[in-house]
């Protein structure tokens, strides 16, 4: 019997294998898609994530970045990093890092699904593998995190308080790379009506834009509301197709059931506001091994909570903000108004 069987080899659930291969566990990771995996979004990864994967051994190759601008019709305000820079990196450059690390390792990735999930005091089977513990790794709409009863209904904001009267607030991100080379070292937040246009540099000749909104639309639809960037983006070809995410907002009952322990994505998500969704994968997975490496699962709630709770409380704030009519647009402007307040909460987040 293995100590942890991974479900998921996106960013969480690599790094929770590498990390327990690292400390000494035998793991084994299931995976139904074959690598390197894709997926909608923004592809900034901060200076504390950088610096934990390079410690995981993971070589990273991207375009680093300096800091986080906001922008709105009217205003812009700089935050620059203190401690370091981030790196914009593809996705599939990040996910063949670590796909890299695990081989380097040994740890066997076997390309099945999960399926139906077993569990007594001692030992949890999926997959037909019979491990000691099971790392639920399998994403945003994470089947096992349903199976076992996680999931909690979302909570629809109403039409009055979504801006732009979008959806009921229920929020996507829909990304797409072009062509171009960056105009600037730090990544932007275009801020407008509709919802929020992230743009990465990823490469020296590619940025990758992200848009977040509860408005229905094409990506190119979306893009209008964004002038200043679309005329950034002027003539440079795009260089894939769009994809898509969502609903961001995930409500979950608890991260642990038994001997199964949520990570990443399927542990519960805010929204992509913040852009910290790998910077927190990587301290929770770090937080579930050590959990089961001391054999004592009924910790990781409170370690999870507590690693955790900063970025969720200011996604949250700003994510309350965002879906006032009334504060919505205040938001950037507040930012360029108090400049110091603004760079401080930006680099506790980096």
């Amino acid at each position: 019997m293995i100590d942890l069987l991974v479900a998921g080899a996106g960013p969480a659930g690599c790094a929770t294998a590498i990390r327990a291969a690292m400390a000494g566990l035998s793991v084994v990771v299931v995976e139904p898609r074959s690598g390197p995996i894709d997926k909608a979004c923004g592809e900034g990864i901060a200076h504390s994530a950088v610096e934990y994967l390079t410690r995981l051994g993971v070589e990273l190759s991207g375009r680093p970045f300096h800091g986080i601008r906001y922008v709105d019709a009217s205003h812009q305000v700089d935050a620059r990093f203190t401690a370091g820079p981030g790196l914009g990196v593809r996705r599939t450059t990040l996910q063949a890092g670590l796909l890299k690390r695990l081989s380097d390792l040994n740890v066997p990735i076997i390309q099945a699904r999960v399926g139906p999930i077993t569990q007594n005091t001692r030992s949890v089977t999926a997959a037909d593998i019979t491990a000691r513990y099971l790392a639920a790794a399998d994403g945003l709409h994470s089947p096992i995190r349903r199976q076992l009863g996680l999931s909690q209904p979302p909570r629809l904001a109403s039409r009055s308080s979504a801006p732009h009267g979008g959806a009921g607030g229920v929020r996507r991100g829909l990304r797409q790379h072009f062509a171009v080379s960056p105009w600037t070292d730090l990544v932007e937040v275009y801020w407008s009506r509709l919802g929020e246009a992230y743009v990465t540099p990823v490469a020296d000749d590619l940025v990758g834009v992200a848009v977040l909104t509860s408005e229905r639309g094409t990506f190119d639809s979306h893009l209008q509301a964004f002038p200043a960037l679309k005329r950034r983006l002027q003539g440079a070809p795009a260089a894939n197709a769009v994809m898509g995410a969502g609903p961001l907002r995930q409500r979950v009952h608890a991260r642990t059931a038994g001997r199964v322990l949520l990570v990443g994505d399927a542990a519960g998500y805010v929204d992509a506001l913040t852009g910290e969704g790998i910077a927190v994968a990587l301290r929770t997975s770090a937080e579930l091994v050590d959990c089961i490496r001391a054999d004592r699962p009924q910790d990781y709630e409170a370690a999870w909570r507590r690693v955790s709770w900063e970025c969720r409380l200011l996604t949250a704030s700003l994510l309350w903000a965002r879906n006032r009519p009334l504060l919505a647009p205040r938001i950037v402007p507040a930012a360029a108004a108090l400049p110091g307040v603004y760079r401080t909460i930006v680099n506790r987040l980096s």
